[in-house]
């Protein structure tokens, strides 16, 4: 292993050293996080904690990824041992050892977003999708501050609120019969369980001699809870996270997770990082002065070593056809007279999804090759849900959204009328669908024809369940996979509910590279083990691998290599970095956002706190930037259908660059056009030799 250690600063070694208690790392952008909580690590197995007592905690299957790759290269195969997931997979990690005492089954489902709306949508007795989101969005976020449906209808302002709880209240009624659980429960049912039962909570406590979190700014109330609980009294954890940085409130995040901690922890060490080996000292001198205005829990001031670089520069637009325009010509100016030429050296990043479109367009005619970052995620295509519910269901039989899907992809006889037929005798005798499908009853409630198309659906589901329980490693598990495709007729089915061959065809190979996948999980292949060494991987059933499917949110990151400009939302672009960013649509009513019916609602108070979270996200905006930086904004924005005067934002005058605005360069014009005339001409075809 390597001696964690060399080559970080006095502030990062002061974090990887504090062994003996909780501390809190203050990370700024571009300070090397993630290279503290590896060599952290790396340090606490030195010191002779074993690799499977440290957990760390990540909020995406990405950075889990990546932390779990660099954990490899410093400290070797006892990486392997380390637990290194996401919040949701602790949970489910959790459960699955000890949801028993909860009611749960070991192979309980994880419902997705369609499940959890079509189940609102019966528990409400609406068939609109917006209202049953609604409840839905109303609902996560009562879970995510811990409430249940007693404690929404006790608190309830309104009848809007009480109707959501009343559904609410239905809606864990089916969770339970379903042995069924959605992403906020993965959080709040471990939090009950260590609550409120104490020989599981010792049990964890003493599995778990030291948690690392990172993004802790990002964290919710109930997360935070679950923490307190998994550490205990001894507080063996390292928080990292950075106030500047916390933009997800939207979504349930809290910066009072970090007031409380020096409280609920008084022993507690706060370190700060603050040198920054990403931006230059123009970049991370425009960043200090936007966030300055921001009230300070842990005053902090980035700087770098990297030299002063280019001005920052801040340019006006006509309207947004001319703004994506300058970011084209920009980037053509910069290939021809930086360094950094790749294409995947650019970034445009914008407030809002909807700017993206003007940006596409001039990227078009310009045939500059491009990606939206946040685009549709592979797990969420047609194709993948489908194979996705078969899988569901040979894992929880009792799982009826994905029985009503699998049943019904690809068609087998199997109707509406007799799935309605179905349920209705279902609910009547408390059973699930699957349950209810072989019962001495059915008879009764549906026609001979449709029982013997559910007797065959039901058959098939018992065959792959035991199947997928004896098939292990790769190998067999891709034969197994191409076998159960072929039985049931999927690529038949989708050719032939696609009018066009081409688009069926990329569904097949979408089809395709996610059994491969699948099958790549179920281990047995040679592996570089961190430490140059090839070892086997660890061979795990089909079953065991299919049990986590809902869990994942990605099938790989096959775009991060792609050499194209990435346009993204600034919430996106977290964690992320270029060598050249825009900042584009930076105006009031755009960043800092304004949605003037929603705020003319908001007290003083939540507006300031509105602002200064919208500040936070400038903050990021400019810190993703490592050698330049352009910020635009428009003097005429589209309104709805309306074109409307534009204003800039006011973090740009909180920037306090030396100019307000750029006027357009007519060299820099130029040299784009030099540029794009080099390009065509090394593209033209050469004259034959005579």
């Amino acid at each position: 292993m390597s001696s964690p250690g060399p080559g970080l600063n006095l502030a990062q070694l002061d974090a990887v050293n504090h062994l003996g208690g909780p501390s809190l790392v203050l990370a700024g952008a571009g300070s090397g996080k993630t290279r503290v909580i590896t060599h952290k690590i790396g340090r606490l197995i030195q010191a002779g904690l074993a690799a499977d007592r440290i957990a760390a905690i990540t909020f995406t299957n990405k950075a889990a990824a990546e932390m779990r790759e660099r954990t490899g290269h410093l400290v070797g195969r006892d990486a392997r041992k380390v637990l290194i997931c996401t919040f949701h997979a602790l949970g489910v990690r959790l459960l699955r050892e000890d949801g028993q005492v909860l009611g749960l089954k070991p192979q309980f489902s994880i419902l997705d977003t369609d499940d959890i709306t079509s189940l609102l949508k019966d528990c409400g007795g609406t068939t609109d999708a917006n209202t049953a989101r609604a409840w839905q969005w109303t609902i996560s976020s009562w879970k995510g501050e811990g409430m249940t449906a007693a404690d929404a209808l006790k608190r309830a302002k309104d009848e809007n609120e009480r109707v959501t709880a009343t559904i609410m209240a239905r809606y864990e009624e089916r969770l339970t019969a379903y042995q069924s659980v959605d992403f906020d429960d993965l959080i709040r049912l471990p939090l009950k369980l260590l609550g409120e039962h104490a020989e599981v909570r010792e049990k964890w406590q003493k599995k778990l001699g030291h948690v690392l979190v990172d993004e802790y700014q990002d964290t919710n109330a109930t997360q935070y809870e679950l923490l307190k609980l998994l550490v205990g009294e001894r507080a063996r954890f390292t928080a990292v996270g950075d106030d500047d940085q916390s933009i997800y409130g939207w979504r349930g995040a809290t910066l009072d997770n970090l007031k409380k901690l020096p409280i609920d922890f008084p022993q507690l060490r706060v370190i700060k990082l603050e040198q920054n080996y990403r931006s230059t000292s123009a970049i991370l001198r425009a960043a200090n002065h936007v966030i300055g205005p921001n009230p300070k829990l842990f005053p902090k001031t980035l700087w770098s070593d990297l030299g002063e670089g280019e001005p920052v520069r801040v340019v006006d637009a006509d309207n947004e056809e001319h703004e994506a325009e300058r970011a084209v010509a920009r980037i053509q100016s910069l290939r021809a007279n930086s360094q950094y030429k790749e294409w995947r050296d650019f970034a445009i990043l914008y407030r809002a999804n909807h700017m993206a479109r003007s940006f596409e367009q001039a990227l078009r005619r310009a045939q500059i090759p491009y990606k939206v970052s946040g685009g549709q995620s592979f797990f969420d295509k047609a194709e993948i849900r489908d194979l996705c519910a078969w899988l569901r269901l040979i894992t929880n039989n009792n799982d009826d959204p994905a029985f009503l899907r699998a049943a019904t992809t690809p068609k087998r006889g199997i109707g509406h009328t007799t799935l309605g037929q179905l349920g209705t005798f279902a609910t009547q005798y408390k059973l699930s669908l699957f349950e209810a499908l072989f019962s001495h009853s059915l008879p009764s409630a549906v026609n001979s024809r449709a029982i013997t198309a559910l007797h065959e659906f039901g058959r098939q589901v018992n065959d792959l369940e035991y199947r997928a329980r004896h098939t292990v490693g790769h190998e067999a598990a891709l034969a197994f996979l191409l076998q159960w495709l072929k039985d049931i007729g999927y690529e038949q089915y989708l050719y032939d509910s696609e009018e066009n061959e081409k688009i069926a065809a990329a569904r097949w190979t979408n089809v395709m590279d996610f059994i491969d996948w699948v099958a790549g999980r179920c281990g047995g292949k040679m592996e570089d083990d961190g430490a140059g060494v090839q070892v086997e991987s660890e061979r795990k059933s089909l079953l065991e691998v299919v049990q986590t499917i809902a869990l994942i949110s990605t099938l790989s990151d096959r775009e991060q290599d792609q050499n194209v400009v990435t346009l993204s939302t600034l919430h996106a672009s977290k964690g992320l970095e270029w060598p050249h960013v825009m900042l584009v649509g930076v105006n009031e009513g755009l960043l800092p956002f304004k949605t003037d019916d929603a705020d003319s609602d908001l007290s003083a108070e939540l507006l300031a706190l509105r602002v200064q979270e919208e500040r936070r996200l400038m903050y990021v905006g400019i810190t993703r930037a490592q050698r330049t930086l352009a910020v635009s904004w428009l003097k005429r924005r589209k309104k709805g259908r309306e074109s409307v005067p534009g204003t800039p934002s006011r973090f740009i005058k909180e920037m306090a660059l030396d100019q307000a605005t750029v006027k357009e360069d007519p060299r820099e014009k130029l040299r784009a056009l030099r540029a794009e005339f080099a390009q065509r001409a090394a593209a033209a075809p050469k004259p034959e030799a005579m």
